[in-house]
């Protein structure tokens, strides 16, 4: 073996060995809240001007799909009949399905039938690349779609950089951590289900498509004003149960 090759192999290794056995020591954001709040989530859209992206951003923030995942939306996908979306998970790598809302299902009808030639030549993928050669993938790529993601954050005036990360990993560089990401908008997607749920972590868990509950409670945001009223009621509540104990301890 040349030692070319040598240097490239062990380069390789070590680059698999930081991957699965290092941890990044990425500062804890703690109860800060990643996910868009519906006022936020609002401003957003307010700004999206490429139609492409808007609807691409709705399916995350409602669907909670991965970047990867939604990039990826093809027509072969969507059950025009039942409405039903069928996709591989990014993660777990196993076929899930879920029904699309009512409004986005129509906001889709309505763009597919407004791009049906781009659309065609980009072969089926929903969210095509306005420019493309021969090498380039036929849809938007998730780097692409995090780039515009920042700009209209931005534009919005929603930005925050909370931290900067402490790199462990070999080659990557110290970078600023937002509070918004392209994954904010699934956190507000499984956020808003569990609310509309009253909470059911099992049926949230299945919703975010996720191998455990514990994973899922991760995703789920309490406001402070939530967190604060139940800190109000809990204690409430004791106060009650003080105040009865004290009526019969006079007995």
């Amino acid at each position: 073996m040349a030692k070319h090759e040598i240097e490239e192999l062990t380069t390789q290794i070590r680059q698999v060995y930081f991957k699965r056995f290092h941890k990044r020591k990425t500062p804890k954001y703690g109860s800060l809240n990643k996910g868009f709040t519906s006022q936020e989530l609002q401003a957003f859209f307010r700004v999206i001007d490429d139609e492409r992206l808007k609807l691409l951003f709705a399916y995350q923030s409602q669907l909670g799909l991965r970047i990867g995942e939604v990039c990826r939306l093809h027509l072969g996908s969507i059950n025009f009949k039942t409405r039903e979306l069928t996709l591989k998970t990014e993660k777990a790598r196993v076929t899930d399905s879920m029904i699309i809302p009512a409004p986005l299902f129509a906001d889709t009808i309505t763009f597919i039938r407004k791009y049906e030639n781009e659309i065609e030549k980009a072969g089926g993928y929903i969210f095509f690349k306005l420019a493309k050669s021969s090498r380039e993938a036929l849809f938007m790529g998730p780097n692409y779609v995090r780039a515009a993601f920042r700009r209209y954050v931005i534009k919005a005036g929603l930005d925050f950089t909370y931290d900067i990360s402490d790199e462990s990993m070999e080659g990557r560089d110290v970078r600023s951590l937002h509070r918004l990401t392209t994954h904010s908008l699934r956190h507000y997607a499984i956020t808003n289900f569990s609310k509309t749920t009253n909470g059911n972590v099992v049926l949230t868990c299945r919703f975010a498509r996720h191998a455990s509950p514990e994973t899922t409670m991760t995703y789920i945001n309490t406001s402070k004003e939530e967190l604060y009223d139940g800190i109000e009621g809990a204690a409430s509540g004791i106060s009650r149960i003080e105040s009865l104990k004290r009526r019969f301890e006079k007995r």
